[in-house]
C-alpha cells in the first residue's frame, strides 16, 4: 500500500534530513518542547523559507505541539498558559503550511471529575483561531489521562465535537502510546475510527516496555516489545501519513516500514 512515511526532524534543516533519511513526510517542534516560550522561528529567511524549502521538497510538515500544553487541566495556572501557548503554535504552524498540529490529550487529578477535562477541551477548542486541524493523540500513562484509553477517547471526542471549530479537530495515533496504554493493536485503528470517524496521523514506534506498562518509551522497529506483524498491521488499518520518533537515525525505520507495507 502507498503511504507517505517519514519522521520527527529538526526544523533547522528538515528539508535536507527528510532528503537524507527517504522521509516523504516530516514532524518539527516549533519551540522548546519543554518550554512555555516560542521565540521567533530560527529558520535562515524564517517561515516563509521554510515553506518554500518543504514545498520544494514535496514535503508534508506536521508540528508537535510543546508537551508542557495541558488544556485540560483544573489548574487554572496550567489551563489558561496552556490555551494561550497552543494558539501561538497554531498561529507558527499555519506560517510554516504545517496540515496539523499534534497536541497530547493531558491530564486532570485524582481529585477532579473527569467531566471536567473534558469540557476544558471543548473549550480551548472553542477559543482557537486557525484553520490548521488540531490532532489530538492519545497518550501512553495517567490512570486521570483525557486519552490512555478508549473510554476516555470516546469521551473526550464527544466534549469536543461540541466546540465551534469541531470541523478542524483530529487524531494522531501512536502506536507505542496505543500498546503501553493497554489498547490492542489488533484492533486499535477500527477502534478509534469508530470513535472519531478519522485517523489524521500516525505515530509508528516500536515500544521499550510490555503492553499495558503505562511508559512511553520509544524504542526503534526490532529493538522493542511489539511483533512486527502488529506494529506493520495498525499502520496498514489506520491508512493515515506515519511519523516514525525514536531518537537518532530514522532512516532505517523509515525502510524498514515501507518494505513490509509494501509487502
Amino acid at each position: 500500500m502507498s503511504v507517505k512515511i517519514g519522521a520527527h526532524v529538526d526544523r533547522t534543516d528538515a528539508a535536507a534530513e527528510a532528503k537524507r533519511i527517504g522521509a516523504d513526510v516530516v514532524q518539527v517542534f516549533l519551540s522548546d518542547p519543554q518550554a512555555w516560550k516560542v521565540p521567533p522561528l530560527d529558520h535562515p529567511g524564517g517561515a516563509e523559507a521554510f515553506r518554500e524549502e518543504t514545498a520544494a521538497a514535496g514535503l508534508d510538515v506536521y508540528v508537535h505541539a510543546p508537551y508542557v500544553i495541558n488544556v485540560a487541566s483544573t489548574n487554572n495556572r496550567i489551563r489558561i498558559p496552556s490555551r494561550k501557548l497552543l494558539q501561538q503554535i497554531m498561529t507558527g504552524a499555519e506560517a510554516i503550511g504545517a496540515k496539523g498540529v499534534v497536541v497530547h490529550g493531558g491530564h486532570v487529578t485524582a481529585n477532579d471529575d473527569p467531566a471536567t477535562g473534558f469540557d476544558n477541551w471543548r473549550k480551548a477548542i472553542d477559543a482557537l483561531e486557525t484553520d490548521v486541524p488540531v490532532l489530538i493523540e492519545n497518550t501512553a500513562g495517567g490512570d486521570h489521562s483525557m486519552a490512555r484509553r478508549l473510554e476516555r477517547i470516546e469521551q473526550l471526542w464527544a466534549a469536543v465535537m461540541q466546540a465551534n471549530g469541531a470541523e478542524n479537530v483530529g487524531f494522531t495515533l501512536d502506536t507505542c502510546h496505543a500498546w503501553a496504554g493497554g489498547i490492542d493493536l489488533a484492533t486499535a485503528a477500527d477502534d478509534i475510527r469508530a470513535i472519531t470517524g478519522r485517523i489524521d496521523l500516525v505515530h509508528a514506534n516500536d515500544s521499550r516496555d510490555a503492553a499495558g506498562s503505562g511508559a512511553d518509551r520509544h524504542a526503534h522497529f526490532g529493538d522493542g516489545n511489539i511483533p512486527a506483524e502488529q506494529l506493520v498491521g495498525v499502520v496498514a488499518a489506520a491508512g493515515a501519513p506515519v511519523v516514525c520518533e525514536t531518537h537518532g537515525d530514522m532512516g532505517p525505520d523509515i525502510a524498514w516500514l515501507r518494505e513490509r507495507l509494501a509487502a
